[in-house]
């Protein structure tokens, strides 16, 4: 938690079962939120589903998960809403794409997040519009090869962490919550990763850094 007044203020009374609290916290991660749900998105869904319908019916699942809220909402109310809202698009995936429950299931865990090979075709997807034009048909389709082999020589947990920290944008408190692991390990992993990811990407022709590294 952040620690301001408004916010404790805020929680308080949620935990008495103030929905319009709840609504206001709700609305102040509302931004965050709507970047994971861009991230995580499978791409066949793009022009499909809209984002602030994922949001709106995470919103709705946040409202009859208030009685616990305090439960699960202890450590951190954005990652308390990140994971309600995970857990939503996991639903929308599994009913528009008519995938199997057993494999639908296997895309996110409460305990470990978004499973490795979604994670990674999350990745792939958004790092290949800063390495080709989607006219360049031939040459996108090797550099994604090349970015899945790059991403599949990764550990699990630090691809998840590249996600979180760099696409996500999460705070390295927040992505230690969501991860288990201590802050340390947390950013310890992040900083060798994005080094790791970084010369796999600048080796690519055409890659254009949005950081200008």
């Amino acid at each position: 938690m952040s620690g301001n007044s408004s916010e404790s203020e805020l929680i308080a009374r949620v935990a008495n079962g103030d929905q319009n609290a709840l609504a206001e916290l709700f609305s102040q991660h509302r931004d965050r939120l709507w970047r994971m749900v861009t991230f995580r998105m499978d791409p066949r869904l793009h022009g499909r589903v809209d984002a602030d319908d994922v949001l709106q019916e995470a919103w709705l699942s946040a409202v009859q998960r208030i009685d616990h809220f305090l439960i699960d909402a202890s450590r951190s109310i954005f990652v308390w809403f990140r994971l309600i809202t995970s857990q939503t698009l996991v639903d929308i995936h599994r009913r528009h794409l008519n995938t199997q429950k057993r494999n639908a299931g296997a895309e996110f865990s409460i305990d470990r997040g978004w499973s490795s090979s979604s994670t990674s075709t999350s990745l792939s997807f958004h790092l290949l519009d800063n390495l080709t034009s989607p006219s360049e048909a031939a040459l996108r389709e090797e550099m994604s090869q090349k970015l899945n082999e790059a991403l599949t020589d990764m550990k699990d947990i630090d691809r998840e962490v590249l996600a979180l920290r760099h696409f996500e944008q999460l705070t390295n408190r927040e992505a230690a919550q969501v991860l288990g692991i201590s802050e340390q390990a947390a950013s310890d992993r992040y900083i060798r990763a994005l080094a790791r990811l970084k010369t796999t990407l600048t080796a690519m022709p055409g890659y254009l850094s949005d950081d200008g590294g």
